[in-house]
């Protein structure tokens, strides 16, 4: 709420000061629908603002958890609100997003009935479904950008415009930031990749980070991916973290603690002064781990087919185990695919066997249609050597999982092309080593690789997941 006539982000950064904290708790009830919930719900709240308000940036009550309950459950919100510090501002998570009088009558009950300093908005229906809102000056706006709920990439990382261009949560962003100079956004805490991205966008615009605790996020990723130059506008998020302790003012006391030590290590590491950061591709992070997460990468010693023993093995083929994981590899794919005006690409050709899931994936992704070479001829049925529709003069593009040499990919385009195919370019998720390249080039085909190897042993080292003389190792292994 805004006292004697402050902004809710002045309030803000006074009392994030005052407190020396960016904690935003949660004030969310789980509170059975029975007799008497509205009087748990007060109970329990004055209970947790008084156990963490010392150590407390910010108040960020879910208003679900009270409109569960009706008319009591809003008055007990109302109560709520009143028994906050005033120096201690509110944030009203209530996503809201519709038009006209509906979106009137909901800036309302925020703003005019229970006085919040600030409001969660969905940004879907446009810059009008907001402007009800904005309307009342001083008051802090966090619109939704990209969110901490497991499904969200499926339309939050969309890729809007041609191949490569930015995922949907930053063309939100790019827009919302216009509407209010009061405008912050909303970027999953557990999500350090896409916090990081928005941002390099938006060097000093407030970031509300739910996802911390129970939803996975850990608070040095978070800052070190969010924080501002200036040491803040970041707002970590910890509600289930705090109030499902069994004490919670410890609870909210370690989670301001670990905040300010993180907040202090960027700092000291430069990010917060006018030091470059360097640019960080947030999708490709994501696949590196869920590459780790998965086992797909391990290390130890692995003798390879050719005979050589590795420091390191990549079996991608467990990829098809993470739903997710798979999802986001397909939108990799997609975004290399060489679609050049004068020849479109007719099919894809994933290589059995580690590919078919891949162009499997890439195919439901880009509404493209597939077929496979067999690798080895079938003596019985059709006899077919590539299956699946297609037409001779088709122009297909090979899929891989990845590249060391060209042996098995030379092999798939002989059988593609002998049936009058034309198989000019082949994608590959990681490229190991440079000989791959050229024994394509040698056969008049271009390789369009998403990552390098090495490229995944420097984000196993940023994340100290091996050190620099493993990392060392790796690399040298590969340039042999």
């Amino acid at each position: 709420m805004s006292t004697e006539g402050k902004s809710f982000f002045r309030q803000l950064e006074e009392r994030i000061a005052s407190s020396a904290s960016l904690l935003c708790v949660g004030l969310d009830p789980r509170v059975a629908r029975v007799e008497g919930a509205a009087r748990k719900i007060l109970e329990e709240n004055r209970r947790l603002i008084e156990a963490t308000a010392e150590y407390t940036a910010c108040y960020k009550p879910n208003i679900a958890f009270y409109e569960a309950h009706g008319a009591e459950g809003i008055e007990a919100l109302e109560e709520t609100l009143s028994i906050v510090p005033k120096e201690i501002p509110v944030i009203l998570d209530a996503k809201r997003g519709d038009i006209g009088a509906t979106a009137e009558a909901y800036a309302n009950l925020v703003f005019d009935r229970l006085d919040a300093g600030a409001v969660t908005l969905s940004p879907y229906m446009g810059k009008s479904s907001a402007e009800p809102f904005l309307n009342y000056p001083g008051r802090g706006f966090f619109f939704l950008c990209r969110t901490s709920n497991p499904g969200a990439d499926r339309l939050q990382e969309l890729r809007v415009g041609s191949s490569g261009g930015d995922p949907l949560f930053i063309k939100i962003a790019d827009e919302v930031s216009g509407w209010s100079a009061d405008a912050g956004i909303v970027v999953a805490g557990n999500d350090p990749a896409s916090l990081a991205a928005v941002r390099r966008r938006f060097p000093e615009i407030w970031i509300l980070a739910p996802g911390i605790g129970a939803q996975g996020g850990s608070v040095e990723e978070a800052v070190a991916a969010g924080l501002a130059r200036s040491g803040s506008r970041l707002l970590p998020v910890v509600a289930r973290g705090v109030s499902g302790a069994k004490d919670p003012a410890a609870a909210a006391r370690k989670f301001r603690d670990d905040i300010n030590r993180a907040r202090e290590k960027v700092l000291k590491n430069g990010v917060g002064s006018k030091a470059p950061v360097r640019a960080r591709d947030y999708r490709k992070e994501e696949i590196f781990q869920g590459l780790v997460d998965t086992g797909c990468f391990r290390l130890g010693s692995f003798t390879l087919k050719s005979g050589i023993v590795s420091p390191f093995y990549l079996d991608l083929r467990r990829i098809s185990s993470s739903p997710r994981l798979m999802r986001q590899v397909a939108r990799a794919y997609a975004s290399i695919l060489p679609d050049r005006k004068d020849q479109k690409i007719q099919r894809l050709a994933g290589i059995p066997v580690a590919a078919l899931p891949f162009s499997t994936a890439i195919s439901l992704e880009t509404d493209i249609p597939m077929v496979y070479p067999r690798m080895n001829a079938k003596d019985h049925g059709t006899g077919n050597t590539v299956e699946g529709g297609f037409v001779p003069g088709e122009r297909v593009v090979l899929v891989d999982d990845l590249i060391t040499t060209g042996k098995s990919k030379i092999e798939a385009a002989d059988i593609l092309r002998k049936e009058g195919l034309l198989v000019e370019d082949l994608v590959v998720l990681l490229e190991r080593g440079r000989q791959g390249r050229k024994d394509m080039e040698q056969k008049g085909i271009r390789l369009h690789a998403y990552a390098q190897a090495e490229e995944l042993f420097q984000y196993l080292l940023d994340r100290g997941i091996i050190g620099e003389e493993k990392h060392a190792e790796l690399v040298a292994f590969i340039a042999d």
